[in-house]
């Protein structure tokens, strides 16, 4: 690591709409955790994150009964409507209140099972890229490019695609320039680094792991757990 100072941003203002059920999926039980605890441990727990911030939502009641007290030393602040208003606000808190901040970490409340070894690369190589660098894997899947009755239009070359994760890690100033930039010209980034690459940056992609799974149904809750086991026994 070249000694930049690293924090780390959770945007968790989203409502879950499609999780199903009353549980917002970031607050869903997973081996005796919340899922959004797993994935606080998973960036905290890193000797290169000075601290974490969570960006929760305004009416949030949750969080500071389930996870302040394990979490103490986490920050947190209000988010938007939208992924890309939350993680500006969460920009801004960290501007405020970490001054010598370098770089900034973004990472999904409902992926929690981000292993060290992939965090350890990302910041290994990421901290190098002027750029900026995102976890991502590569497509393995044939892609199929439909027609608007849901018909197969043709097949994609699948060489040069990948799919995104989190970890996201940006300099601080860049990210927050850049995204602010593309919300007042009234874009809608679904990551972090789509505001990056629409200022013309070019993240480094660094490879990641399919067991890096994103929470997005209840049926994601057993494969996370069996993930975590396996993880334990291994790191």
């Amino acid at each position: 690591m070249n000694g930049s100072r690293v924090h780390a941003l959770i945007p968790a203002a989203g409502q879950s709409v499609r999780f199903g059920g009353t549980t917002l999926k970031q607050y869903a039980h997973l081996l005796g955790m919340p899922v959004i605890a797993h994935s606080i441990s998973a960036v905290m727990r890193h000797q290169a994150v000075d601290s974490v911030t969570v960006a929760l939502a305004p009416d949030d009641g949750i969080f500071e009964e389930l996870i302040r007290p394990d979490f103490r030393a986490v920050l947190t602040v209000d988010g938007g409507e939208t992924r890309a208003q939350t993680v500006m606000s969460g920009l801004n808190h960290i501007a405020r209140n970490h001054p010598d901040c370098d770089w900034v970490l973004v990472h999904d409340a409902a992926r929690p099972c981000l292993s060290t070894a992939d965090l350890d690369r990302l910041l290994s190589l990421g901290l190098e890229s002027a750029s900026g660098a995102i976890l991502a894997v590569p497509v393995n899947d044939t892609l199929k490019l439909a027609d608007h009755s849901g018909h197969i239009d043709q097949t994609i070359d699948r060489e040069r695609y990948w799919a995104a994760q989190t970890p996201q890690l940006f300099q601080l100033d860049a990210l927050r320039s850049n995204l602010e930039a593309a919300l007042a010209a009234g874009l809608t980034p679904t990551d972090e680094a789509s505001a990056m690459e629409a200022a013309g940056v070019h993240p480094l992609l660094v490879k990641g792991s399919s067991t890096n799974i994103k929470i997005t149904g209840t049926e994601d809750l057993a494969l996370a757990e069996f993930i975590l086991q396996q993880q334990s026994v291994w790191e």
